[in-house]
């Protein structure tokens, strides 16, 4: 890449509004073709938007785009698509009832007159030219996660992008899809792509990127080649301060049992058994760590403690009060904290304001409601004050939660959850998606929540935050917990080991004190590209 040639495409001085923020302000941005360029910032810093901008989702306010030295203008994604833009959105937009050559085509002009097995060979022949093996004719879904992926990036190929946006594109893949997703964005820039990679991990940004780009409070903030680079260096530029990458951890004082799981049984959505008997106790000032290979039961584990799935046999006891067929509501009075995984589904109600999605357990408080009247003033100031202590970036309380960056929404979940100091606190996938800032904070609430002695559910993807933030780690195998061991005997390879139905030599089930250690608060690794659990 020289640096007097034409870029692939240039924002210049680029500005987004939107009511009460200034989300893209006077920012300008590059990228050659054959390049990699990340893009980095805090949630909230207007990495979206931008990339929106670019894609034809939103309309600039002010600024100008320019592609391959020719100024643009954008009304909708398919202007950008018939330049050569095209966006890959961290949640996948496939219809899943279709096959993958139809939905490779969704949309396209002439879509009466096509010709599906001509689409087939040719969706096949793109997928063999870019690295991205997959079947034309399998529904969408029968499909991983990662191959789902795969087909959102033959849909641009397809339409003959030649400059990918990749919104979190490692966010839902284990390692070994990440190194052939990589392996994947290395032979598109070899054939003249250009690709923008919009990633909250450090590590892998600076195992991929040739260059990045750093956005903070919605401006520019700097364009550093990798080369030379360290993950301090980025976080303190997307930050705007040094980032404590580790924070001593206290041992754990454990109290008694808080939350006691007995030969608990549950099926999953297609109504297979996904919970086989599962027996867990988790004390107070403890976090215990649910490892396992995405699929195993994890989600249905935490959906049963929080009430909100059937749970076909077993009990559950909190604080000693027994639940043999535990709801939302009565977990909630027992002291359950919940975090699901989906947070924009599960965790909150789009539409309604901060105020009210904080307020949305605490309507039963008597501080808070009279009779049937909700003090309004009272549910404000205790927004506010969460707002203020969990420092949640949004235009005012009033603001939808559907409008907010992923991390200040699981912020606002949080403050929820934590808010009235709940005896069991079950977190799912508590930082994913969180910038380095983000993530800092969520685990030291957490470690904080453990000390005040709460009992601590924690569920990650991340093998190295499941290893260095639990007291007690629980690995979870076809829907059975299949070994039990203190954090301080674990290590990846054992942990990797018992995720696949393996066995160490000397198991453990017993609790035990932890000792002192050092606490990642970043959950990158500059040794390897994330240790997310893998097959």
């Amino acid at each position: 890449m020289m640096a007097n040639e034409t870029p692939a495409f240039e924002l210049r001085g680029v500005t987004k509004r939107f009511p009460g923020v200034v989300a893209n302000d006077r920012v300008s941005f590059a990228a050659q073709a054959g390049e990699i360029h990340a893009l980095l910032g805090e949630n909230g810093a207007g990495k979206s938007t931008l990339m929106n901008v670019l894609s034809g989702l939103y309309h600039a306010d002010e600024g100008e785009i320019y592609v391959h030295g020719r100024r643009v203008a954008f009304r909708s994604p398919r202007d950008a698509i018939r330049t050569g833009i095209g966006m890959v959105h961290q949640h996948f937009m496939l219809v899943p009832s279709q096959t993958v050559a139809e939905n490779v085509v969704l949309g396209m002009p002439g879509r009466f007159l096509l010709n599906p097995a001509q689409i087939e060979r040719e969706v096949g022949q793109m997928s063999q030219q870019f690295g991205l093996p997959i079947d034309p004719t399998a529904k969408v879904w029968q499909l991983s996660v990662g191959e789902q992926q795969r087909v959102e990036i033959l849909k641009m190929l397809y339409r003959g992008a030649d400059i990918l946006i990749l919104d979190e594109p490692t966010a839902v893949l284990t390692p070994q899809e990440t190194r052939i997703f990589f392996a994947t964005l290395r032979m598109m820039v070899s054939q003249g792509k250009t690709v923008i990679f919009i990633s909250h991990k450090l590590d892998e940004v600076l195992a991929i990127a040739h260059r990045v780009t750093v956005l903070r409070a919605g401006r520019s903030v700097a364009t550093v080649d990798t080369a030379g680079m360290t993950r301090s260096q980025l976080a303190s530029l997307m930050v705007g301060r040094e980032v404590l990458f580790s924070i001593e951890k206290r041992p754990a004082r454990l109290g008694a049992p808080r939350l006691r799981l007995d030969h608990v049984e549950a099926q999953d959505d297609k109504g297979l058994p996904a919970l086989r008997g599962i027996s867990l106790t988790v004390h107070g000032g403890e976090i215990v760590g649910i490892a396992g290979v995405a699929g195993n039961g994890q989600r249905e584990l935490a959906e049963v403690i929080g009430g909100a799935r059937v749970m076909q046999r077993g009990a559950i006891q909190v604080d000693g009060k027994r639940f043999v067929h535990p709801t939302p509501a009565n977990m909630i009075a027992a002291g359950v904290g919940y975090v699901p995984e989906d947070r924009r589904v599960s965790g909150s109600a789009p539409n309604l304001s901060i105020t009210e999605n904080i307020g949305l357990k605490a309507y039963r408080s008597p501080a808070i409601t009279n009779g049937w009247l909700v003090r309004w003033g009272r549910l404000a100031q205790r927004a506010r004050n969460l707002v203020r202590t969990y420092a949640i970036v949004a235009p005012s309380i009033a603001t939808p939660v559907r409008k907010l960056s992923g991390g200040n929404l699981q912020k606002v979940i949080l403050a929820r959850e934590i808010a009235d100091k709940p005896a069991v606190l079950v977190t799912a996938y508590p930082t994913r998606g969180l910038d380095v800032g983000a993530t800092e904070q969520v685990r030291r609430l957490l470690l904080a929540e453990r000390d005040r002695g709460a009992a601590i559910l924690l569920i990650s993807e991340d093998l190295e935050e499941i290893l260095l933030m639990s007291d007690r780690i629980a690995v979870l195998y076809e829907g059975e917990i299949v070994d039990n061991l203190p954090a301080s005997e674990a290590d990846l390879a054992t942990v990797g080991l018992l995720m696949t139905g393996g066995k160490r030599t000397h198991a453990s089930s017993a609790p035990g004190k932890a000792q002192p250690r050092s606490v990642a608060l970043t959950g990158v690794d500059t040794e390897s590209p994330n240790h997310r659990m893998s097959q």
